[in-house]
């Protein structure tokens, strides 16, 4: 799996919200509040991201509905990974600190970090 550019990750976060296949017209809509694309541009970047393996793209009469292949989740997670050894060298606390440095975290944030990592030892 191939990290996206971004106009194609824009349209694939689009596409994952929809929850159901999805056409060419409601991708459009959905980015048009953000900025404008063409749809022949829109067209190119799915095109593209069935290429890649991304989309499936079925025929409805006459519009094509567009699914994601791979799961949002699946992408985020391999998408984290790979910047947090590319640029951390899979140092999570080298992480946190580019995230946070300067800024104070709330009780709040902290009590939530706890939390996720008390889950994580549980489960191993």
């Amino acid at each position: 799996m191939k990290r996206l550019p971004d106009s194609e990750l824009e349209l694939m976060m689009i596409i994952w919200r929809a929850e159901e296949p999805v056409t060419r017209a409601e991708i459009e809509k959905e980015l048009n509040e953000k900025r404008k694309l063409s749809p022949t541009a829109i067209l190119s970047f799915l095109s593209r991201l069935e290429e890649r393996g991304f989309l499936k793209i079925e025929k409805q009469g006459k519009s094509n509905l567009y699914t994601p292949i791979i799961k949002e989740q699946d992408y985020i997670r391999k998408e984290s990974k790979s910047i947090l050894q590319k640029m951390y060298r899979n140092s999570i606390k080298s992480f946190m600190t580019a995230l946070y440095d300067g800024d104070n975290l709330s009780d709040e944030d902290i009590k939530e970090l706890q939390n996720f990592i008390d889950e994580k030892r549980k489960e191993k």
